[in-house]
């Protein structure tokens, strides 16, 4: 069965339909820029143009950068404050013409689909994926099952926010070499070991495809830590099973 999932990102909204037997995209994703700033309307015009890119009528799932209950967004940390209670399902249905839409946070999907098809598949006990970009967004799953909405990224680290600390956007913003990042997402994951003491951790996000670079270099850390398999198309395929969960 094909449905079709988009991740709404800070920097960018990018959508395919999804192969939900195997947890593989159809056609090659369609991206649009994020608009900034990023309100409910001009987000929703986003997501009508990677829809009707492909010419899709039918469920849609999407994944949001925030706590997400049951279609409304609560926060809204990284896009437009204009998103907190919004109920963003009936908002985008309404645009995308009436089609179901079913709206999660986007690292719940994205750990989702590597605990079904990717590098978490199987793994019992607690497991914590995290997805590193313009902000860092988190799923705990414990034997299997998610905590929902638990926005790690907002814990306090070392007198910062640790997105703002440990993200690929800090990253960037602050011209940090491979080694100095990786010592800072180090501090980050020994932080949650310290709290919720994970089997395993998954590092998502588009920086997964250059995992290399920075994983080796990590020490100090008990748990396993292992890039998503996935990689940057995990919360596609996670809003496109949140669809057929529907």
């Amino acid at each position: 069965m094909n449905l079709f999932g988009v991740d709404i990102g800070g920097s960018g909204i990018k959508g395919a339909p999804v192969d939900l037997d195997r947890g593989e995209l159809t056609q090659e994703r369609h991206k649009v820029l994020t608009p900034h700033p990023a309100t409910p309307d001009a987000v929703a015009d986003g997501v009508v143009e990677v829809v009707r890119h492909f010419d899709w009528s039918g469920p849609v799932g999407i994944t949001f950068p925030g706590v997400v209950t049951s279609g409304v967004t609560r926060t809204a940390a990284n896009v437009d404050k204009g998103w907190v209670d919004q109920d963003a399902a009936r908002l985008l249905s309404e645009r995308l013409g009436g089609a179901p839409v079913t709206v999660l946070n986007d690292a719940d999907a994205a750990g989702v689909a590597e605990m079904t098809f990717g590098a978490g598949r199987g793994r019992k006990g607690t497991v914590m994926m995290l997805t590193l970009g313009t902000g860092i967004g988190s799923a705990v799953f414990i034997d299997g099952r998610l905590v929902p909405n638990t926005e790690l990224g907002h814990l306090e680290l070392h007198g910062h926010e640790a997105e703002k600390h440990a993200s690929t956007r800090a990253k960037e913003d602050e011209d940090l070499s491979w080694p100095h990042w990786a010592r800072r997402v180090q501090k980050y994951l020994a932080h949650l070991e310290m709290l919720f003491s994970p089997e395993l951790f998954i590092i998502g996000g588009g920086v997964s495809r250059k995992a290399d670079k920075f994983l080796p270099q990590i020490e100090g850390v008990r748990a396993e830590i292992v890039p998503a398999e996935l990689q940057n198309n995990a919360g596609i395929v996670g809003a496109a099973m949140a669809a057929a969960s529907r």
